[in-house]
């Protein structure tokens, strides 16, 4: 059954990195004729972004209250009637997390400073902690760092979407968002299975070469497999389906194949793991996120379940 979205949240930290958050939204909000609104929250501890030291913060909370508001709807003014700025006090992922809840939104937009290593340790990642708590899709744009050759690619409309599929739930629910996206843009839909040698290496003889191809009735049932997820009378409206089974680790070859596909979009599930692994290893999605050639999908099904 086929969800629309809505009810667009664009999240902005009112940093130079953020600026991109907002255009995007607003025109990915025209084209699905969706509700538009842009949040910023206020963290007093974090308030550099103000350019001043907080030495008052109840005396000063409305000064800067204000100076959100009016950044946010300069911003705005080339946006649609139904867009919305709220400004809001508190830890920026529980308060973005709560706005989704208390808008019903259905999407939530954020830029990813792409941070990793020893950095990201340190910090954190906003990014990071919202795919792990939001109740909604989050799609996430990764910033254009000074070392990159070229920037990320943000089209609209999605003409090809990439679906990371190992077949759990997670990665359901991602295919599913993905499915809604391709039949509304009329999109390419590529679904990609990656094999990992570790965890099938008991049942499986691998190449001795990279490249060569996996043996043929097992990558001919994934692909099969993958090709029953998609709905006969969805193809009415996707423009193609292309399925394939690489071998390799996840976050790798996903990344690898955007780029020789073109693709615009990338949508993967979030599977829970413990706080350690995730800061020092990362999930396949949290990887991608920050190698991906453009704006990636999140989807947690666990989360919307705790709300």
């Amino acid at each position: 059954m086929r969800k629309n979205i809505r009810r667009i949240l664009c999240a902005t930290d009112l940093s130079e990195v953020s600026r991109i958050v907002v255009p995007y939204g607003i025109a990915l909000a025209s084209k699905l004729n969706a509700e538009l609104y842009v949040c910023h929250v206020i963290d007093l501890p974090t308030i550099s972004v103000y350019g001043e030291a907080v030495f008052d913060p109840v005396t000063q909370q409305q000064r800067f209250m204000d100076f959100a508001r009016k950044e946010i709807e300069n911003q705005l003014r080339d946006a649609p009637a139904e867009s919305t700025p709220l400004i809001t006090l508190g830890h920026t992922t529980e308060e973005i997390s709560r706005l989704a809840w208390e808008y019903d939104i259905d999407l939530v937009i954020t830029v990813t400073h792409g941070r990793s290593g020893l950095k990201r340790l340190f910090l954190g990642s906003v990014t990071a902690r919202l795919m792990r708590i939001l109740g909604c899709p989050l799609l996430v744009l990764r910033a254009f760092g000074e070392t990159e050759e070229k920037p990320a690619r943000r089209k609209l409309p999605f003409e090809r979407i990439l679906v990371g599929c190992d077949f759990s739930g997670d990665s359901n629910a991602a295919f599913e968002c993905s499915l809604n996206l391709a039949q509304e843009f009329e999109s390419e839909l590529h679904l990609v299975h990656v094999v990992e040698p570790t965890e099938y290496k008991e049942h499986l003889k691998f190449p001795s070469r990279p490249g060569e191809p996996l043996e043929k009735s097992f990558h001919d049932s994934i692909r099969e497999k993958l090709s029953a997820m998609v709905p006969e009378e969805a193809m009415n409206w996707c423009s193609g389906l292309q399925t394939s089974v690489l071998v390799g680790k996840p976050y790798a070859e996903l990344v690898g194949y955007a780029e020789k596909k073109d693709i615009d979009l990338i949508a993967l599930g979030v599977r829970g793991h413990g706080m350690v692994e995730n800061l020092l290893v990362g999930s396949t999605t949290d990887r991608v996120v920050r190698r991906a050639p453009c704006p990636m999908i999140s989807v947690n099904p666990g989360a919307r379940e705790e709300q």
